[in-house]
């Protein structure tokens, strides 16, 4: 790890102009994925900007018909609310299933909606409940937040506030995790809200989390999971690695979905 200069932030407005003042920082959240980067020597940030103390940035709220988690609200937190459990289940199952106890004790919601890590949770549940991301400058629509690989709509000097969920009548999340790292090699998440269903695919697309568009339709006539036989997506947009070929992830995505709209 290279050397760099720690800066505690106070608040956001903080937090935002020593950003400005230091134009190569780094936020820190949970840093989950960022130190890790920088023990290899892959990143080299000469200042880091701690969020921990920010307390404008934690916690859990319902208002009214949303479902409100604040940036540095940790996954174990989100796993454990009973506020969760009760507005929207699956989220809190979902955030039970990311990595392991260290991981979700320490890594945050913002700090993985914002690394948009192509294998990552979240993303997939944004993308599914339709969520709103609220930055300290404006309020996204996940489908445009989401922009590619490790890549968001994220501008100079903008830091993800908290995420907005809506409330929707059924959702599951179901993933194939990678057994050492429990990445998903494949993650789909289901929602349905009134007549409308949407599928989201993590872990294999080869820009990162998107939606299935044609399992959609399938379910908005049937939510049954026999509305996807003999569908399938075509190899060729996903991602293949050591882990699984385009070809397996391919299968996974059908075999997870239908696992998804059964459980739900």
């Amino acid at each position: 790890m290279y050397a760099f200069t720690h800066h505690l932030a106070s608040s956001v407005d903080d937090a935002v102009k020593t950003l400005g003042a230091n134009g190569d920082a780094k936020f820190l959240a949970g840093g989950q994925t960022l130190l890790p980067t920088m023990k290899q020597r892959l990143a080299a940030p000469p200042h880091l900007i701690d969020l921990g103390k920010v307390k404008e940035l934690r916690g859990i709220e319902v208002q009214g018909d949303k479902l409100v988690i604040k940036a540095m609200t940790r996954h174990y937190d989100v796993a454990t609310s009973d506020a969760v459990k009760s507005f929207q289940p699956g989220l809190a199952e979902l955030a039970g299933l990311i990595g392991d106890p260290a991981v979700r004790h320490r890594g945050t919601i913002g700090g993985s909606i914002a690394n948009n890590d192509p294998a990552a949770d979240y993303p997939a549940a944004c993308l599914a409940l339709g969520a709103t991301i609220v930055t300290n400058k404006r309020r996204l629509e996940a489908e445009k937040f989401f922009t590619g690989l490790f890549s968001t709509a994220l501008e100079d000097n903008e830091i993800v506030t908290s995420v907005e969920f809506p409330k929707a009548d059924k959702f599951k999340y179901m993933k194939f995790r990678n057994p050492a790292s429990r990445y998903a090699m494949v993650g789909v998440a289901v929602a349905k809200k009134g007549g409308e269903v949407r599928v989201a695919v993590t872990g294999a697309g080869s820009d990162g989390v998107f939606r299935w568009t044609a399992a959609e339709e399938k379910l908005t006539q049937n939510f049954d999971k026999r509305a996807l036989e003999g569908l399938s997506i075509d190899p060729g947009t996903l991602n293949g690695d050591i882990h699984g070929s385009r070809e397996y992830r391919a299968h996974l995505i059908g075999v997870m979905a239908k696992r998804a709209v059964a459980a739900a």
